[in-house]
């Protein structure tokens, strides 16, 4: 493992530990890595001094602010993702019909004009998703997260 300082296209510096140099080359240019502190991905090397271990300095150190403000905003991302789930979950519920483990008879009928086109949802076991998939009829698989329980 290696731990370079990083240096946004902002100005913002933080640290990244990367398996090798290699990983953070090929990261880089993939634009995977991202400022934890303005999410920009245009990400080089910034100037660093060598560390060297000696017994002094091998106490650990205390959390940089920059991993707490990773982790802030790697918080605040999840909880809006929860959130964007949610609202998703419950558009569909009150403008599709639910039909249950019937999902991939209802979606065949509605693919081939038996029935009028409406928005489903409901149940497929992966089998009948590979099933729909290779007659070419379109569908979207998602995970509902659980509702949060009421107090």
């Amino acid at each position: 493992m290696i731990l370079y300082d990083l240096k946004c296209a902002s100005g913002h510096v933080f640290e990244a530990w990367f398996k090798d140099m290699a990983s953070f080359d090929a990261q880089s240019a993939a634009h995977e890595v991202e400022c934890p502190l303005c999410g920009n991905r245009e990400v080089v090397k910034a100037p660093m001094a060598p560390h060297v271990v000696t017994r002094a300095s091998a106490a650990p150190a205390e959390r940089p602010a920059a991993q707490d403000a990773a982790e802030a905003r790697g918080q605040e991302l999840l909880e809006q993702i929860h959130k964007t789930m949610a609202e998703l979950r419950d558009h569909v519920e009150k403008n599709c019909d639910y039909v249950g483990e019937r999902f991939s008879e209802e979606a065949r009928r509605i693919h081939y004009g038996e029935v009028d086109p409406r928005g489903i949802y409901g149940e497929a076991s992966d089998e009948q998703a590979k099933a729909l998939k290779d007659e070419g009829i379109e569908f979207q698989r998602l995970a509902w997260l659980p509702r949060p329980k009421k107090s």
